[in-house]
């Protein structure tokens, strides 16, 4: 599933970047989403990209850590796991835009696109299975992943106060709260098992 999600944005993405009106069609617009009702806005922004950098990033670490998560997925859902990975994924693009939906409805010039929020579900749910594993920061430093989690949830809302940048903060952050969450919700005992694997820090 990580490797068609990764297809599907990159031809979509490649498309827009070369047909700017698609980029201004369906990208995350908070006022037109809200007052003109453009609903599919709110998962169609997922698949366009700024450059040609942030989609390589970010398919980047979805293939990193997406392909990990569906092999955790299969030993926990069974036959149920593609499609429960594909609800994580589609559930963090909605849910990730969702503060910024109301905190911007006002603004007709605020626009995103990317698929980060999605992603940053994705790794935090790879997070809760195995939170102990290293993530490599920049590629160079290994940090254990629920303290490179904790860290990064931090400074994704201290960031998103400040609202200094053209990141977005917001959809991280919730993204990454709902991966967390997510395999709790389909499986209330996982978090048994996310406790065991803490202890053995």
């Amino acid at each position: 599933m990580t490797l068609i999600i990764i297809i599907i944005t990159s031809l979509l993405s490649f498309a827009a970047f070369n047909r700017k009106e698609l980029f201004y069609k369906y990208n995350f617009n908070a006022f037109q989403i809200y007052h003109r009702k453009q609903w599919y806005r709110m998962f169609s922004y997922a698949f366009l990209h700024a450059n040609y950098m942030h989609l390589i990033i970010n398919m980047i670490v979805l293939y990193s850590f997406g392909t990990s998560l569906e092999r955790y997925f299969y030993y926990y859902f069974g036959s149920k796991s593609n499609l429960f990975f594909i609800c994580l994924y589609a559930g963090g693009i909605v849910i990730s835009t969702t503060y910024s939906l109301f905190k911007n409805r006002e603004n007709y010039n605020y626009n995103a696109v990317g698929a980060s929020g999605a992603v940053s579900a994705v790794v935090f749910a790879s997070i809760f299975f195995d939170p102990l594993s290293k993530v490599w920061f920049f590629g160079i430093i290994p940090i254990p992943g629920i303290i490179f989690a904790f860290a990064y949830l931090i400074y994704s809302y201290y960031m998103s106060k400040k609202n200094i940048d053209d990141v977005g903060h917001d959809a991280h952050f919730w993204g990454a709260v709902f991966g967390l969450i997510y395999p709790i919700i389909l499986k209330p005992e996982l978090f048994q098992v996310f406790i065991n694997r803490l202890l053995n820090f």
